[in-house]
């Protein structure tokens, strides 16, 4: 609380030292910078890592506080980047268990203050996406996966004729950034939120024909 109020402080003599011609724009992002350092705190699982941006972070919020989109040239570098350090599955297998796919998107326990550094993380997935019609509670950030598999004519996802969508179903998990530069969606695999097998687990929920995703 006392660091918080020391840079409070500094905001106050900032703006009444320069109110003749304001702050600068770098003035007041260092400043900012600052605030959010001083009042944040590594606590559990959660570390003061949080606050360092990769430059693909630092090229999106950069284009979302200037209120424009990321320009063309900058957004293919970024998705080119990504996908470069795709990791695909270490064994080849892409399709998992979807109860345990279904386990993961229901759960959104891990990396708070509070969660056991050890525990498995959840994907949250409900909380952005609708994925079976029964859920009677979900976010809308991204699209309705439900029928994700069966409106893309997947009816086994282990033939040569669903390799192009199981691939890019876990690549899309994996690292949304490598298709969509400035998405919403989080690098779950690639910022090492859900593991290798939960990411397996999760395309089994969207792929598999048995899912309550493709009733």
């Amino acid at each position: 609380m006392r660091k918080f109020s020391g840079a409070l402080a500094a905001l106050v003599l900032l703006l009444l030292t320069s109110c003749a011609s304001g702050p600068t724009s770098a003035d007041l992002d260092k400043l900012a910078a600052s605030i959010i350092k001083t009042s944040f705190r590594a606590e559990g699982p959660v570390g003061m890592d949080r606050l360092l941006q990769d430059d693909t972070n630092r090229e999106c919020s950069a284009a979302d506080v200037a209120g424009k989109p990321i320009d063309e040239k900058i957004a293919q570098a970024i998705e080119q980047a990504n996908m470069k350090v795709m990791v695909w599955p270490s064994d080849g297998r892409f399709i998992g268990d979807w109860r345990e796919g279904e386990r993961i998107a229901q759960s959104g326990r891990g990396l708070t203050w509070t969660d056991d550094a050890g525990q498995a993380n959840g994907g949250n997935c409900y909380n952005c996406h609708q994925i079976d019609k029964k859920e009677v509670s979900f976010g809308t950030i991204g699209p309705s996966l439900y029928n994700y598999g069966k409106l893309r004519g997947v009816t086994d996802p282990t033939s040569a004729a669903a390799k192009p969508i199981v691939e890019y179903t876990w690549g899309k998990i994996w690292n949304a950034k490598a298709y969509n530069a400035c998405s919403n969606m989080p690098r779950v695999g690639h910022s090492g939120i859900l593991t290798e097998a939960q990411v397996r687990h999760v395309v089994g929920l969207l792929l598999d024909p048995k899912s309550p995703v493709n009733q």
